[in-house]
Parts: structure tokens; C-alpha cells; sequence
């Protein structure tokens, strides 16, 4: 049947129907559209009636107009409403006019890069003109990255490679940046934290090589709907830039369903676990053959996934190529394939991390399925977005987990529907970042005295510092670089380390192969010896981890579980840097954090059923952030109305109640942020709750709940008042056997208690 009878079938099934918490329809939509600017070069009207396009999208026009008045601007509207002409467009006319004109693409990611410039390639093509747009990134064989200097009208690149390559060796480009007119920044709500404090540097490092070779470029962005386009993409550029908000484009209907899978112990609030939940209901649409997406939030959940839905879908042969993965860590020649097959229609069902989020031309899907609440609103509305793109009825089912974020949300759909999706926060003068690209732009081009670096006014002291360390050396007035080394080299702009470490099949004695990648971070979890590595649904062992080498040996295997490692934390206080007392008298600081992180054990668990099947150890080495982060200090007249029991039990709900309350009022993923608590923390000797940025050096989220602290209390007190749980719940203070049996009556008064409130309680 197709979607349609699919969906009038679903309504009236009662069991699906039990689960299901809210129906939202959302109604096509006609679309708004406007003249061809008068300013159009008439070769590109031609070729746009060519493939049946006789008017532009109101946004498209406007994008257009801005770009004719040379100013900067920002396209801001839902997937699959045609950004790309919004840059293409002012592109390719100024080209025309001038066949010196240079614009610098950027893309996120190396997949997006070579998915838009396939399609520009055919307009170009259908220009029948001399101009040349060239990828330029990692992949970019030797002998074409010449010609690509030289004669490359459009570069498409990532910020990694304009960040290591390009801007470090920007006098073999100088025809590029003697002639830049425009820098195109696509998918900039993905700029956000760590990546986009980098980018927000590199962009000053480009305007700063653009001010020397005496061009001056203007700016498009494209963005997902987030809360603060235009103050994300004044932080990343610098500039004043205006807003395109308005989307022209038409839409079908798209229905949103909120699936709760059911309670299987009332007294504990567990439900059935979200992946068989979510294999049930992909399995239904996979046998009514309706092309759909799935989106997992782990790697370890899409390739249980991907086995499962495979299982379900052997030919005779064993084979099942109708459903496929898709996650980092795959070699880029697998995942070019994956999406040829999703826009050849070859692939019924893809399950997939949030690396397909972003605007990859996958094809016409009409359903997706999110295992679990993505974590942001902006995420799970750009998810969606990946099914309908043709204009057809689409299907968004999320199916929630027993986590609190995601029974808060199932339960409160309004705020889902009526909440602004986030802000995407950056901290350029991350002083960890900023020095880093100081250091980068002082190789690149001598800083001279009294010059601000993206009109830091700190820069003088900074440049200082790096004299003082033998990094600089000042004479005549201007700072030069003195070491040897490049140092964009030891800097990514992804995390906090540099190098990625290798997975190597050793399964073929004869013949050992390079089947994926992984960053150094996750490593401890998920590549420690014995761990099995699942890759498209095949099940690996990890033989040896060579952590000097970065390097993962693995061996192919057949056994009907995974492996999942636990992590352990401890916090160190470094300085304060700002305090104050909440109504109830409590301390609340404000400071820097050393976060230590350790993977100590892992767990066997059984595929199907998800059991328990015993541990094994790790033994790796303990690896160090520091990071900015608040914390509430318990006095002892307080801790003293409680037990051990009870006050670890209140301590442990007020940290959940926070990890629910306060990514949705920080407008932030859950990762970005951390809470914890401490029974008797090292250094303040007394019970502490602490909540800190995720990131190296911290990107102002602890700042803002510092300034914020009273109303995420508030609101967590009200999340817990307002639970329908007996004890306790994984919606509110958690499961009874983490608070004890009295955990949700403590949590409460300890809260009322931070607030001042506890005479009324």
C-alpha cells in the first residue's frame, strides 16, 4: 500500500495507536514566487526554463537582490527549498560578467562538497560557458590541485582543508584571493561549539589574506531553521548581514508522530527498549516498500540496526542490498556509494547517524523514523526534513527512549511545535582557539604592531605571550613566525585532538585493508581490545589497539552480541571566577574545570535481547580537558536534615532533573553540556552538582546557565511536581533504583530548599 493508505491503516490500529501521544498534521503548503530580476543574465534564465523553472521562489529573488546591493546575508529556510540557486545564482552572474570573479564554497563535510557540485557542474554545463568549478579537498589527486590554483573560477572545499592547506600556502593562490567576490558558507547551524569557534577564526584568517591581496568579498550563508541566524553568522563572519527568512518554497503534507513504545514496569517507568521499537516500525514500512530514512543517535545503534533490518530482507542469496548504513568512520568511496543507490532508488531503507542530516541529495524518501529524540529541536525538524522532498506526503515517526529529554518531549508536544528551535553558540575568543589561530595567521602573514586580529582587542597581549614562549619574534615593528613547524598542522577544527586513528581488517592474512576511521576521543569506547567493532552490519573483534600509533587491528567475527564501555569522570576545581548565593542560601560558583575521563570496563550485551552476558577491562590511559563549568555547593545545614542514602539519592535526581531541563532552556544539545554530582567533591569537601561545557576551554553554555541558574531550578522542580510517577521515573529524577525508594520526595525538597522555598514545603 502506499503512504497514504498506510496511515489511514495506522490510525485505526489500537495498539499503535496506544503508543501514540500526539498526531500532528502539517498541511502542504503552495509556494511564493517572483519574476526573474531584470539584473539576470539572460544565459541563465535560459537555462533555468530549461529545466522547467519560469519563476524563482520568493526567497531565491530576494537572495538575489541582496547580492545585486553587495551586501552580506543569510538564506534561512527548511530543507529542500532550493538554497542552492540562492548562491548559485549571484555566483555564476557576476562570473559572467567578469571572468576573472572567484567564489570560495564552503561545506561542512566532504560528502556535502561533492553532492553540490555534481549538480553545479550541470548548470554549468547547461551554460555552455568557460567556467571551472573544482572540488578541492583530501581526495584532490596531486597533479589536478595545480590547474585547480590557477584556473579554478569556483573552489568547493571544507574549513579543514581551507584551514591546512589553502590559507598556509596562500601564495600559490593568489589568483584566488586576488579576485574572491564571494564566500559561500552552507549549513552554517552545523558551526556550532568547537567547530564553529574555529571557523569564526579562519574566517578572520581569510578576511586578513583577502585585506593583503586587496579583494574584498562578500558573504552568503545558508542555514537550517535555528533560533539566532544572524548572530551565529555575525560571529563567524564578523560583518553586519542580513536575513533571508522567508521560504517561497511549496510543501507537501507532512505528518509528526510522537510514539511512546509502552510501559513494561509501571513502579520503575521503563518501557520497552526504543531500538526493537523502532525495528518494528521500519520493518512496516519497509514491508510496504515505502522508501525510508533512519536515524540513530549512536554508531553502535545503526549497525544493530542495519543487521536487523538485513536480516529481515535476505534473498536467497543472503544478500540484502535493499537496506545499507551510513555513519562517519566509513571510507568515503563506501559512502559515495550508499548515496548513488539512495538516488537511484536502488535502496528501499537507509539507517544512518546524523551524518546524513545535513542537504545531501539522497533521492526521493517519504518516511522517517528517529530512534530517540535527536537531542535539539533544529535537529530533529532538519531529520525530518530529509523525508518529502519531492513535494509528496512524508512521515516523521520518533520513537522515544526511557531517557528524560525524550519523555519530556513526547509528553510536551507543544513545547516541541511552539518552542524556537536553539541557538547555535560560538566563543571565537576562546582563548585556547584564538591562540591556536593567532599562531596560524602570524606564519601566514607578520602581524605588525597595534594590528587586531578580528578586531580582538586583546591581540597585542596574545601576540606578547607567544614572543615571551619563543613562538614570535618582534622586530622592526612586526611580529614573525620563528619555528620550524606549521602550526595549523597540530590544530583540528573538529575536536580536541588532531590525529584520527585507522581500523585495519586483519581478517585476510594476505591482504590487511584500511575499512574505516575514528576520532580519538570515542576510541576508548568503542575500538578498546576485545570490543566488537560493528561495520555495515558485519561484526568485527578488536585484536589490538596500538594507541601511540593510532592504529585499531580488527578481526572479522560471528557472534550474536556487542560490546558497550562505561566511562568514569572526576572533576578538578582549577580557579573561580564568579560566585553568588541562590534564595536558599546556597553557593553557586562559577570557574574552570579540569575533566578527567577514563574507560575502565565494558559489557557484553546480547544482540536481540540486549542482556547482560558479563564485563571484560580496558586499560587505557586517562585523557584530560579542561573546560569552564557551575556548580551548586550544599551547605552543611542543609545536607544535615537527610542521610547519606537520601541526600545521594536528591543528588542524583536534581542532576537528571537538570541534564532534562537545562539543554531546553540553553538552547543546546544535550552533549554539549555535562551534569554530575559529587557526595563530597575534592575540593569544596561537601556535596556538589556540577554542570559544564563539553568543550576544551568551554563555549559560554556554563556562562549562560550561571547567569540563568534560578529558572533551570525552577523548571526542574516543576518537571518532577508535575511527573505522574509514584517514586520516580527515567522522566524525572530517574528510576527508583538509582534515587531510592524516597528519591522523588527528597529531590523535591531538596530543590524547594535551593530556591528558598523549603518553609513551604
Amino acid at each position: 500500500m502506499n503512504l497514504d493508505q498506510l496511515l489511514s491503516s495506522l490510525r485505526q490500529n489500537k495498539s499503535f495507536m496506544d503508543c501514540v501521544t500526539h498526531w500532528r498534521t502539517l498541511p502542504a503548503t503552495d509556494g511564493s514566487y517572483a519574476d526573474f530580476p531584470a539584473s539576470m543574465d539572460q544565459r541563465i534564465q535560459k537555462v533555468l526554463e530549461k529545466r522547467g523553472i519560469f519563476r524563482l521562489y520568493s526567497h531565491q529573488a530576494e537572495a538575489f537582490r541582496l547580492a545585486e546591493e553587495k551586501k552580506d546575508f543569510v538564506v534561512v529556510t527548511p530543507t529542500a527549498s532550493g538554497k542552492t540557486l540562492c548562491y548559485n545564482l549571484p555566483v555564476l552572474s557576476a562570473i559572467l560578467k567578469n571572468p576573472d570573479a572567484r567564489a570560495l564554497y564552503l561545506f561542512p563535510t566532504k560528502a556535502l562538497s561533492a553532492d553540490q557540485v555534481s549538480g553545479l557542474y550541470d548548470m554549468i554545463t547547461a551554460l555552455d560557458m568557460d567556467i571551472k568549478a573544482y572540488t578541492y579537498d583530501g581526495d584532490t589527486q596531486a597533479v589536478a590541485r595545480k590547474a585547480i590554483r590557477q584556473t579554478g573560477h569556483i573552489v568547493v572545499t571544507n574549513p579543514d582543508m581551507l584551514h591546512a592547506n589553502m590559507l598556509p600556502h596562500h601564495t600559490k593562490w593568489v589568483k584566488l584571493f586576488e579576485n574572491l567576490e564571494y564566500i559561500v558558507i552552507d549549513e552554517i547551524h552545523t558551526y556550532r561549539g568547537v567547530f564553529g569557534s574555529h571557523l569564526a577564526n579562519v574566517l578572520r584568517r581569510l578576511k586578513r589574506l583577502c585585506d593583503f591581496y586587496g579583494s574584498h568579498p562578500r558573504f552568503i550563508l545558508c542555514s537550517a531553521t535555528i533560533q539566532n541566524p544572524v548572530e551565529l553568522a555575525q560571529a563567524l563572519t564578523g560583518r553586519e548581514i542580513a536575513p533571508v527568512t522567508g521560504n517561497g518554497a511549496p510543501m507537501g503534507e507532512r505528518h509528526f508522530i510522537f510514539y511512546n513504545p509502552p510501559v513494561v514496569n509501571k513502579q520503575l517507568g521503563i518501557r520497552k527498549g526504543a531500538v526493537n521499537e523502532t525495528l518494528s516500525v521500519a520493518s512496516m514500512l519497509l514491508r510496504n516498500h515505502i522508501p525510508t530514512i533512519v536515524f540513530a543517535k549512536s554508531r553502535v545503534q545503526v549497525e544493530v540496526l542495519t543487521r536487523r533490518m538485513k536480516d529481515a530482507t535476505k534473498d536467497a542469496y543472503g544478500f540484502s542490498p535493499r537496506v545499507r548504513g551510513y555513519r562517519g568512520g566509513y571510507l568515503p568511496s563506501e559512502r559515495r556509494d550508499i548515496e548513488r543507490g539512495l538516488r537511484a532508488g536502488e535502496v528501499d531503507m537507509v539507517v544512518s547517524t546524523n551524518a546524513l542530516e545535513l542537504g545531501i541529495d539522497i533521492g526521493s524518501l517519504n518516511a522517517c523514523v528517529l530512534c530517540g529524540y535527536p537531542g535539539t529541536i533544529a535537529s530533529t525538524w532538519q531529520q525530518a526534513g530529509r523525508a518529502g522532498r519531492r513535494k509528496d506526503t512524508a512521515v516523521t515517526i520518533l520513537v522515544a527512549t526511557s531517557a528524560a529529554l525524550d519523555q519530556y518531549v513526547i509528553e510536551h508536544p507543544d513545547y516541541f511545535f511552539g518552542a524556537s528551535p536553539e541557538n547555535a553558540l560560538v566563543a571565537p575568543n576562546n582563548l585556547y582557539i584564538l591562540l591556536s589561530h593567532l599562531k596560524c595567521s602570524a606564519y601566514e602573514l607578520p602581524f605588525q604592531d597595534g594590528e587586531l586580529f578580528g578586531g580582538v582587542a586583546d591581540t597585542p597581549e596574545c601576540l606578547e605571550y607567544l614572543t615571551e614562549n619563543n613562538i614570535l619574534r618582534h622586530l622592526d615593528g612586526k611580529y614573525y613566525w620563528m619555528e620550524e613547524d606549521l602550526p595549523s598542522g597540530e590544530i583540528s577544527l573538529r575536536s580536541a585532538t588532531s590525529e584520527n586513528f585507522v581500523i585495519i581488517d586483519i581478517t585476510n592474512p594476505a591482504h590487511h585493508r584500511v575499512i574505516g576511521e575514528m576520532d580519538r576521543f570515542t576510541v576508548p569506547m568503542l575500538l578498546h581490545e576485545n570490543a566488537i567493532y560493528m561495520h555495515e552490519a558485519k561484526q568485527y573483534q578488536v585484536e589490538k589497539l596500538d594507541f601511540d600509533a593510532c592504529k585499531a587491528f580488527i578481526r572479522a567475527v560471528d557472534v550474536d552480541y556487542y560490546t558497550d564501555a562505561d566511562m568514569n569522570v572526576s572533576l578538578h576545581i582549577l580557579d573561580d571566577l564568579d560566585s553568588r548565593a541562590t534564595k536558599g542560601g546556597v553557593d553557586v560558583t562559577l570557574g574552570e574545570l579540569r575533566v578527567s575521563t577514563i574507560v575502565k570496563i565494558f559489557k557484553k550485551m546480547k544482540l536481540d535481547t540486549h542482556e547482560n552476558l558479563g564485563f571484560g577491562q580496558v586499560m587505557l590511559p586517562q585523557t584530560d580537558m579542561h573546560t569552564v563549568g557551575m556548580w551548586w555547593t550544599i551547605p552543611d545545614s542543609l545536607a544535615a536534615r537527610y542521610s547519606n542514602d537520601e541526600l545521594q539519592g536528591a543528588l542524583v535526581g536534581v542532576a537528571n532533573l537538570l541534564g532534562i531541563v537545562a539543554p531546553l532552556y540553553l538552547m543546546c544539545s544535550p552533549r554539549d553540556i555535562r551534569v554530575i554530582y559529587q557526595v563530597k567533591a575534592p575540593i569544596t569537601d561537601k556535596p556538589t552538582i556540577f554542570l559544564y561545557d563539553s568543550f576544551p576551554g568551554g563555549v559560554g553554555l556554563s556562562e549562560k546557565a550561571f547567569s540563568m541558574q534560578e529558572l533551570l531550578l525552577e523548571q526542574a522542580l516543576q518537571v518532577v511536581q508535575q511527573c505522574g510517577c509514584e517514586d520516580g521515573c527515567p522522566g524525572c529524577v530517574g528510576p527508583v533504583v538509582e534515587v531510592g525508594g524516597n528519591g522523588k520526595k527528597t529531590t523535591e525538597a531538596v530543590l524547594k530548599e535551593l530556591l528558598g522555598l523549603w518553609q513551604d514545603f
